[in-house]
């Protein structure tokens, strides 16, 4: 019998695959023969101590409205409730008479443990309940090495994930949908309080548009432009050389197979290379969740225990302020920081520069600037962001060497060669010759003349703050 025909209802419960292309949760509720109830429930105090930042919520709005207006085009519609979301879960199928719950999976600890008590406990009371994957290459469980142990080094890792690569097949959305008006309505989406009461965020989407339509119309810029030399120019913030599809992935508007689909039907001998340093990145985002999975405790605690006793500096609100503000007097530092507020969003290659600034320069634990990145960044990835600063810090699996300081006025003149991007982000530079826009305390003479608002000098000397670092260093060696 097929849904159309059914009477029997189903709750589709979204969360971060909100989508309706390869959503293996929606169709396996259609080929059961189900009529879907999709439902969204708020409940951030899940999330344990990683409550999702501003700018996620932000998006997560406008993704959800988007995901709503597709759903409405095919007959059905999303519902919005508050949390608990067991409790909510109990109260619908009671209300609606729902025989089943389906679910894309999700891999943040604090999610794994109440779905799999939600999991368990519907059963127990006899609704069948189901979970998939809708969001990884491969389960953060099911790639090991030789001894049965989980990776730590990430080339072993993608070598052993290609040996075993198997796309899963993509299937579309289903042209039309049944609904059903049983059990509540719900509550409005503006109710969830995920929009900023204030539009702190409304030069954001100049740059976005969150849904699926604009998942898909972003891989396909990127499929037409910055692919074309990806090896090279992901690594040059002042040009257009990443996909930009990071918010895309994490909220599950697009399925990463369904990406290397559209590339590899790309295929050439002349963009290969390209597409397989692009499968390195996605690579990248698997072994962060396969970590995350293995040794949850990272996002609050150093992967490698003996920087447990390292010489952090205590933070000043101060100076961590310039920091997030982009107030330092290091140009790169202060363009990337600016772009973090502006758009919501910062280049990778940026990423680990202010990064390592904060961690190794100001000496400051990575955990400030996580939790500055969890708040800020509109692709606020758990498993990324830890893997992301516990690398660039030294102190996570495969991590640069705590002694490998990122020079930022070298990484700016190796990366951003013309002083482009610092240009555009802190403006007020932009008529220094562009030798000065790397370090324009080495002229304070002019840089008064052009801007006398900006530091005469950095928040912290470059070498000195390298000789700290690696001073620190040493005295937790010997």
């Amino acid at each position: 019998m097929s849904a159309s025909e059914s009477t029997a209802l189903a709750l589709v419960w979204f969360r971060n695959d909100l989508r309706l292309d390869d959503n293996a949760a929606l169709q396996a509720a259609l080929d059961n023969g189900y009529v879907p109830i999709p439902v969204y429930i708020h409940a951030p105090d899940e999330a344990g101590d990683w409550k999702p930042g501003a700018a996620s919520d932000a998006w997560r709005h406008r993704s959800l409205m988007a995901l709503d207006a597709t759903l409405r085009k095919r007959g059905s519609h999303l519902r919005y409730f508050f949390g608990p979301s067991l409790a909510t879960l109990q109260s619908l199928i009671a209300t609606t008479g729902a025989e089943a719950v389906f679910w894309n999976r999700r891999y943040e600890p604090a999610y794994e443990r109440r779905d799999a008590n939600i999991k368990t406990t519907l059963r127990q009371q006899g609704v069948r309940v189901e979970s998939f994957n809708a969001a990884l290459l491969f389960e953060p469980w099911m790639v090991r090495t030789k001894q049965g142990q989980p990776f730590k080094v990430f080339t072993p890792f993608w070598k052993t994930l290609l040996a075993q690569w198997q796309l899963a097949l993509c299937f579309d959305a289903p042209g039309r949908l049944p609904d059903s008006v049983e059990g509540p309505a719900g509550v409005p989406l503006d109710a969830l309080h995920l929009a900023p009461d204030r539009d702190w965020d409304r030069a954001f989407w100049d740059e976005w548009t969150p849904g699926e339509q604009g998942a898909h119309a972003t891989l396909e810029t990127f499929v037409d432009g910055a692919l074309r030399g990806y090896g090279e120019q992901r690594d040059r913030p002042d040009r257009v050389g990443t996909s930009r599809l990071s918010p895309h992935l994490h909220f599950g508007e697009i399925a990463p197979w369904r990406v290397i689909s559209v590339l590899e039907r790309e295929r050439s001998a002349a963009n290969g290379p390209d597409i397989d340093a692009f499968l390195r990145q996605l690579g990248w985002r698997e072994f962060a969740h396969h970590l995350l999975h293995h040794f949850p405790e990272t996002p609050d605690h150093n992967f490698d225990a003996r920087f447990n006793d390292f010489a952090w500096t205590s933070v000043v609100a101060t100076r961590m302020a310039d920091w997030q503000h982009g107030r330092t007097g290091v140009p790169i530092i202060d363009a990337g920081m600016r772009e973090l507020w502006a758009t919501g969003w910062m280049h990778n290659r940026v990423r680990m520069i202010v990064a390592s600034f904060l961690s190794k320069h100001m000496r400051y634990h990575w955990r400030h600037g996580a939790r500055w990145f969890w708040d800020t960044l509109v692709d606020a990835d758990l498993a990324n962001n830890t893997l992301g600063w516990q690398w660039v810090a030294g102190t996570g699996a495969d991590a640069a060497p705590y002694f490998r300081v990122f020079n930022p006025v070298l990484q700016a003149q190796r990366f951003d060669p013309e002083g482009h991007y610092i240009a555009r982000w802190v403006p007020e530079l932009a008529s220094l010759p562009v030798p000065l826009r790397f370090a324009p305390w080495e002229d304070p003479k002019a840089l008064q003349n052009v801007a006398p608002d900006y530091p005469l000098q950095p928040l912290v000397d470059i070498g000195a703050g390298r000789d700290a670092a690696l001073s620190a260093y040493r005295k937790l060696r010997e």
